[in-house]
């Protein structure tokens, strides 16, 4: 069944993969980061498909990810992609957290997750390049790594219920930062000369 429905998504959004028209650089990361979007929505569906209990569960707490605050009507194009990609290099830190713990607990799971969790970490890994690939000049070295700033599990939350819920809330975190990764650059790919009509 959840292949069916992957299937239909992807009938319905051919154009995700294709390229951005515009400058090359920053059309590419906008097309990245509306798969990721995409593809971590589809994971967190599988995961609520596959725990239940998640349909009625609206977990607490506030973001996992937090980037060094910056005045956003302020900040450069530049300033408001570093702050992304400083955030997208911790949200890829929790997923490498959520791939140990649940192989830990669980060892081998589904198919279709495994393989859509495995997409989602080497999606997010390009969307790191790209982003450094965005920014970096003569003053400026961007990490790729993951950084593990907050992976932590929240409240000291312990046991299997404890790890569902914050594996859960790990998909929820990069689900925000996805989209709010296909809007920033978006508006950057526009302040480079890229067509706003993508």
């Amino acid at each position: 069944m959840a292949d069916q429905e992957q299937q239909e998504h992807e009938e319905q959004s051919p154009a995700l993969d294709s390229p951005v028209p515009g400058p090359t650089e920053t059309g590419r990361a906008v097309s990245i980061a509306r798969l990721l979007h995409y593809e971590c929505g589809l994971l967190m569906q599988l995961y609520k498909e596959k725990e239940s209990f998640l349909s009625s569960f609206s977990p607490g707490g506030g973001r996992m990810v937090s980037p060094s605050p910056v005045s956003l009507e302020e900040a450069s194009g530049e300033q408001r992609v570093e702050r992304l990609h400083a955030a997208l290099r911790q949200c890829l830190g929790l997923l490498h957290c959520v791939l140990l713990k649940e192989e830990e607990e669980w060892g081998e799971q589904e198919e279709d997750y495994e393989t859509l969790k495995k997409n989602v970490r080497v999606r997010l890994e390009h969307l790191l390049l790209c982003t450094r690939g965005l920014l970096e000049g003569p003053d400026t070295a961007l990490e790729v790594t993951p950084d593990h700033q907050g992976t932590e599990e929240p409240d000291g939350a312990r046991g299997v219920f404890g790890l569902k819920v914050w594996t859960y809330r790990v998909l929820l975190e990069l689900h925000h930062w996805a989209d709010y990764a296909a809007e920033t650059l978006h508006i950057f790919h526009t302040e480079r000369g890229g067509t706003a009509d993508l």
